[in-house]
């Protein structure tokens, strides 16, 4: 597929996948329907497996979604899913996270303006939770992007292939990939969308003072020139 002959406006949407079984199903769903609404045009669907053991494989194919399969670790199943399809614009996406009702019209109105080829955009961070600690990790995410620049994954990122490429690609990383690339767009260059990115609080659960923690050391030993292959090695360790 070259992506010359497609339409400006036309998106990939690529999603890593490892053992996303049981919520792989809501995040396409809400995709295909939005595709299927016609708010915006999505070429295709690409889960780039890093070698589940559930049924992800199978789920995917099964609602539409192309499959290929790379070394695990989000930077590079990114980026092979990056490789897989030539549009001209990409929906960078977690399996675990489910856009809100109206993100294509949001996704077009963004890929329509003319400031749109040198800036990339990212959904408001939304957990699927009530409880207070949720809304209070939810601002602090709002202000991070914000203030800093620093988006994580699970906001999805949409973004032209054209501006990713002059900005270096995306790193083939196995964590920390959403920091590198967040770095080198910068502050000034991240637009933020007018509409949530869900995603599933069941980590959260388990100790969301211990996962935020946690998170903010790994932000912190990247920052210090600590290799991302020892970082996904303890952030792995904590479950």
């Amino acid at each position: 597929m070259s992506g010359d002959s497609l339409a400006p406006g036309t998106l990939a949407i690529v999603i890593p996948v490892l053992n996303e079984a049981a919520r792989l199903p809501a995040t396409l769903a809400r995709l295909t329907a939005e595709a299927r609404a016609a708010e915006i045009v999505v070429v295709e669907i690409v889960v780039v497996d890093g070698g589940s053991e559930d049924d992800s494989v199978a789920i995917a194919r099964g609602q539409g979604a192309r499959v290929v399969f790379a070394a695990r670790g989000r930077g590079s199943q990114l980026a092979a899913g990056i490789r897989a399809t030539r549009a001209p614009w990409l929906l960078l996406l977690h399996a675990d996270t489910v856009l809100a009702p109206g993100w294509g019209a949001v996704v077009a109105r963004f890929i329509g303006s003319p400031e749109a080829s040198e800036r990339a955009g990212y959904f408001r961070f939304a957990l699927a939770e009530t409880a207070p600690w949720a809304r209070r990790l939810m601002r602090v995410v709002a202000w991070r992007a914000r203030a800093l620049g620093l988006p994580y994954g699970d906001q999805g990122l949409v973004i032209s292939r054209a501006f990713l490429s002059a900005i270096g690609g995306m790193a083939d990383i196995p964590l920390m990939e959403d920091v590198d690339l967040a770095r080198r767009i910068g502050r000034a260059r991240l637009a933020a969308l007018a509409a949530d990115a869900t995603t599933s609080a069941a980590r959260y659960r388990r100790g969301w003072r211990r996962r935020s923690l946690r998170n903010l050391a790994c932000l912190g030993l990247y920052c210090l020139g600590v290799p991302p292959s020892r970082i996904a090695a303890l952030y792995d360790a904590g479950g």
